[in-house]
């Protein structure tokens, strides 16, 4: 990229000029005062649109009703530009001589552009503290998962340590604490998977996606109950037929959509296939890799009336992992002490994992100001994870003496031995539900409100044990009896019903010269398995002055109480756990959005503290992707931190963006006191949370050549804390060291050949065609996933030792694509 080096400079300026041109000193000159409003296509006011003086640095941002006031100097005309990431482009010629200037009315159209990538339109905060990310063109960064998460983990507050998972951790929560929604409909993830190797597509299909609101804590009582996070994403209805595909070393998809019956019925359907087995062969692990992911995706409306429309969601996913070990070789320790494991391997694993949903939703506009909406649901998942795995290995000491002949090679045997996985499990769940959703408009007030009714069916069959033989000695060894290394058994079926609700109203008013936006609202959830009743109220307030419209500000306090589901009900043994509660989380967070303009581009400098308590945890540990729950409520805790984001258009047309997340999260496990040699009791107190990252940074950058704007770079990159571990035996969940960091790099290069060269009479055309190389892990980071340990039974002192061996993540990959649309 010839201009790389001063687009960096450009961009890092900008962080540092941030303060120091926004506020314009006051000239001697005589002004005058410009005033409008700015909507978009549909008369919506646009909140965060630049009002720039062209030919200078000076500017303001519209506010929450569109918006806006400027000085400028008495001269006979001045330009004005108007501009908002993902519309076009306005200027507008004002003639300053003439009397009693009226207020200006100007209409942005979205952009036609074909600038491959996501564009984050700023001032898209939705009240409510959710933010709204549009997305425009999805392929263009490099993206290792296929998934639309992959450039959500670039987001404030959003952390991962695996390039092969699409699950994220928010604020200091698991996987299972954030929400997803498609189309209003709630999806879930397959249940057994224990490593983001057996993981395939997610569910939601980036190329079908219309919108998507995200939220990392603080959201509305419209969404459901989970404890750190909503992501809620709509499927566009489209609005002239055309068809995409995409193919690449990682997979393939196809997309088509179109109108038909005089535009009254819409369609949208997608198929993705998704293979890793490129990826996997990175491993150190060597083996037969055979993974295949298959998904379907579809979406039908048709309008019977202006206030009348019935619709279909429908989504098929087929995954399934089948792996043959052959032989693993793992240098690892530190310099003055650095050991090698070897693994040979027999046995195969067999993973199959199917899911569907099906949806049928009806919308009814009552009146001009009423409208509902009901939705029929049901999704079904069976999951079989087959496994006998048999290895046997050795652990030697290696050379490191610099400049020895023996250098790297074997000094002395530390361990021998060999271990025997086995498993048998096998699931299928069953979720059917119905909602109902209302929403009332009456002057400055939108009250919704919305019932459901769930049930939910689970048979579960589980059997995994683990046999390790050290030295001849299987383990473990108490002296007199040999037992096994793990053992799990579970047999059961489970049927329970949920009764959800929620009522929520939005008031926008005024108080001088500040504006304010309040959602109040209370939920509520009734689960049979616990006959546990939840309320959970939650408040937000957006609130800023007309006069400094390039700030703004808000709050929230809430209550987010989350019902167990399958794996937290389960005690160590496999038996469930009746008495059960759920976890709560109070949240309360503060912050700003400052809007401002630097080398005459827009930019915006987001800023969010929070804190939260936690109250009746149920304690767990992660091993890969796998989360193991203690079955029981004994834990209180907190997570507090600070989110900070400044992004912008550092290229016309191009969105990029920083992000930094300070983080602390902790637990208590309140049963885990001792008796010391004294006889005192003991109280450990808080120790760090499994999910626990001081700080984690995203990066998200996008370029073009100058004067040829066909040729795109996006580079994404990752830093993260390492999380906190413990030993596979551990009972305590209290960590005992912590991984390394999680550091990555990937770089996207994309070559654009047709743009916009579609004809009207020839149906199929090729209108858009691009070809793209992506460099993943672009300078090869080692990044620890997980851990094998190696236990040897006793050394020639009688000191019995257990190694903690880890499980890299994929290396440096180079990755073709093409894409082309009809």
């Amino acid at each position: 990229m010839l201009n790389k080096q001063s687009n960096s400079f450009r961009f890092f300026a900008v962080i540092l000029l941030t303060f120091l041109l926004v506020f314009n000193g006051k000239g001697q000159e005589k002004s005058v005062l410009i005033t409008g409003k700015v909507v978009d296509s549909l008369n919506h006011p646009i909140q965060g649109a630049s009002v720039i003086v062209k030919n200078s640095f000076k500017g303001v941002s519209t506010d929450g009703n569109g918006r806006f006031s400027i000085n400028v100097s008495s001269t006979d005309s001045v330009t004005l530009t108007i501009t908002y990431l993902g519309y076009e482009t306005v200027s507008i010629k004002i003639d300053l001589r003439q009397k009693g200037l009226k207020p200006l009315s100007v209409v942005l159209y979205p952009s036609q552009k074909q600038i491959e990538g996501v564009y984050v339109r700023s001032g898209q905060r939705v009240a409510g503290n959710m933010e709204r990310i549009g997305i425009d063109k999805f392929t263009g960064a490099p993206n290792i998962s296929g998934g639309f998460e992959s450039l959500l983990k670039l987001m404030p507050g959003v952390a991962s340590s695996n390039e092969l998972s699409s699950q994220y951790s928010v604020r200091g929560g698991n996987f299972d604490e954030n929400l997803v929604y498609v189309n209003d409909i709630e999806v879930y993830r397959p249940f057994l998977i224990r490593s983001a190797q057996q993981e395939g597509l997610s569910f939601i299909n980036p190329e079908m996606v219309g919108s998507v609101e995200f939220s990392s804590g603080g959201f509305n009582a419209e969404f459901g109950d989970r404890m750190s996070s909503v992501l809620n994403v709509k499927y566009r209805e489209p609005k002239e037929t055309s068809a995409k595909v995409t193919g690449g070393l990682l997979g393939s998809s196809a997309t088509i959509e179109g109108l038909a019956f005089n535009d009254e019925l819409s369609f949208i359907s997608g198929v993705r296939y998704k293979t890793s087995k490129y990826l996997l062969n990175s491993l150190e692990t060597k083996g037969d890799y055979n993974p295949s992911f298959f998904d379907w995706q579809g979406v039908v409306k048709k309008r019977f009336s202006d206030r009348f429309s019935l619709g279909f969601l429908g989504n098929v996913s087929v995954n399934q992992f089948n792996f043959l070990p052959r032989e693993r070789e793992t240098n690892f320790g530190v310099f003055n002490n650095t050991l090698q494991l070897k693994i040979y391997y027999d046995g195969k694993e067999q993973d199959r994992y199917l899911s569907s949903l099906g949806a049928l939703f009806a919308q009814y506009q009552v009146s001009p100001n009423f409208n509902v909406k009901a939705i029929a649901s049901s999704y079904y998942s069976t999951e079989r994870e087959t496994y006998d795995l048999l290895g046997q290995y050795y652990l030697n000491e290696l050379d490191n003496s610099m400049g020895s002949k023996t250098y790297g090679d074997s000094l002395i045997n530390v361990g021998i031995g060999g271990f025997l996985d086995h498993a048998r499990n096998l699931i299928n769940l069953n979720v059917s539900s119905i909602k109902a959703i209302g929403e009332v408009r009456y002057d400055k007030t939108i009250t919704k409100f919305g019932v459901q009714l769930q049930r939910e069916f689970m048979s579960d069959e589980r059997l995994e044990w683990g046999l390790v033989d050290s030295s001849g000695y299987a383990i473990p060894y108490n002296g007199q009896e040999v037992g096994i290394n793990n053992f799990y058994s579970a047999l059961s079926d489970i049927e329970s019903y949920r009764y959800m609700g929620f009522a929520q109203s939005r008031l926008s008013f005024s108080i001088g010269s500040w504006e304010y936006k309040a959602i109040g609202g209370i939920r509520f959830n009734y689960w049979t398995f616990n006959n546990e009743l939840l309320l959970s109220p939650r408040f937000s307030l957006d609130f800023n002055n007309v006069d400094k419209n390039w700030i703004q500000y808000h709050v929230a306090f809430g209550y987010y109480n989350q019902p167990p589901f399958y794996r937290e009900v389960r005690l160590p043994d496999g038996t469930l756990n009746t008495n059960i509660k759920a976890q709560q989380s109070i949240h309360a967070l503060a912050g700003l959005e400052y809007y401002f303009t630097a080398l005459g581009r827009p930019f915006r400098l987001s800023l969010e503290l929070y804190q939260k308590w936690l109250k009746d945890l149920i304690p767990y540990s992660i091993d890969n992707v796998r989360l193991k729950y203690s079955g029981q409520n004994l834990a209180k805790g907190f997570a507090r931190g600070i989110d900070v984001k400044i992004n912008g258009e550092l290229v016309p047309g191009a969105e990029s963006w920083v992000s930094l997340s300070l983080l602390r999260t902790k637990e208590d496990n309140l049963t885990d006191s001792y008796v010391d040699e004294n006889g005192q009791v003991v109280y450990p107190g808080y120790y760090y949370r499994p999910t626990d990252q001081p700080v984690s940074i995203g990066i998200y950058l996008q370029d073009y050549l100058p004067g040829n704007e066909s040729f795109k770079v996006n580079l994404t990159g990752v830093y993260s804390s390492g999380l906190p571990m413990t030993s596979d035996d551990s009972n305590d969940y209290r960590s005992s060291f912590r991984m390394p960091p999680y550091k990555r790099f990937d770089i996207g290069f994309s070559k654009e050949f047709i743009k916009n060269g579609k004809s009207k009479n020839a149906f199929w055309k090729v209108s858009n065609l691009s070809v793209g190389i992506d460099v993943f892990n672009l300078f090869n980071f080692n990044n620890t996933v997980s851990y094998l340990w190696v236990q040897t039974v006793s050394n020639q002192e009688g000191n019995s030792y257990k190694f903690a061996v880890p499980n890299y993540l994929t290396s440096r990959r180079i990755n073709v694509r093409i894409q082309a649309t009809f």
